[in-house]
């Protein structure tokens, strides 16, 4: 069984957010270098109270923007990706929008270069897949002759199951309980 990325004793990373930004005087000890605004842009109130007060703050990114990979055949997976995830292709026009998802959490998380996660050292990479409904999820995948290896264990942070693309690539369904259920304080 693959290991879920947060798996209890597991910590990715801890980051106190404030808004759009993340505050290193929060969270970090090592302080992250200055990054602050000109005077006159636009920030929130409270990127103004930390900049009063002569404190750090970092911009940060809003998500992930994209994923991309090398594929044997490309259009293959992707069609996979397409018709068993629901996960939509790249529009062939910048005149149409990308694949637009929920809002919900998402981890990053370097992994050692010897774990078990990704199955064997030709594989250096996973994608992770929030769902609603893991049950159902697992059902119309089995359905449609897809292995799918549902973690027995429930988490603190929700449920597993796990899956290999056409190529062997890894893929892991969550589906978030606990605090990645209900979303930021």
């Amino acid at each position: 069984m693959v290991t879920p990325f947060l798996a209890p004793g597991f910590l990715a990373a801890s980051f106190a957010v404030s808004g759009d930004r993340y505050d290193p005087a929060q969270s970090n000890p090592a302080r992250i270098g200055s990054s602050l605004k000109p005077a006159g842009s636009a920030r929130s109130e409270r990127a103004r109270k930390i900049a009063r007060r002569g404190e750090d703050i970092v911009e940060r990114v809003t998500g992930i923007g994209g994923v991309f990979f090398r594929a044997h055949d490309p259009d293959r997976i992707n069609h996979w990706y397409a018709t068993h995830l629901g996960v939509e292709l790249a529009p062939e026009s910048y005149d149409v929008s990308s694949w637009w998802q929920k809002p919900g959490p998402t981890v990053l998380a370097a992994m050692p270069a010897n774990s078990e996660h990704f199955g064997g050292p030709e594989y250096s990479w996973s994608l992770n897949f929030r769902v609603d409904d893991l049950d159902a999820m697992v059902g119309q995948l089995r359905d449609a002759g897809i292995d799918v290896e549902v973690d027995p264990e429930e988490y603190p942070n929700g449920r597993f199951a796990s899956l290999r693309d056409p190529e062997g690539n890894m893929v892991q369904l969550w589906e978030p309980a606990g605090a990645d259920a209900r979303g930021p304080a």
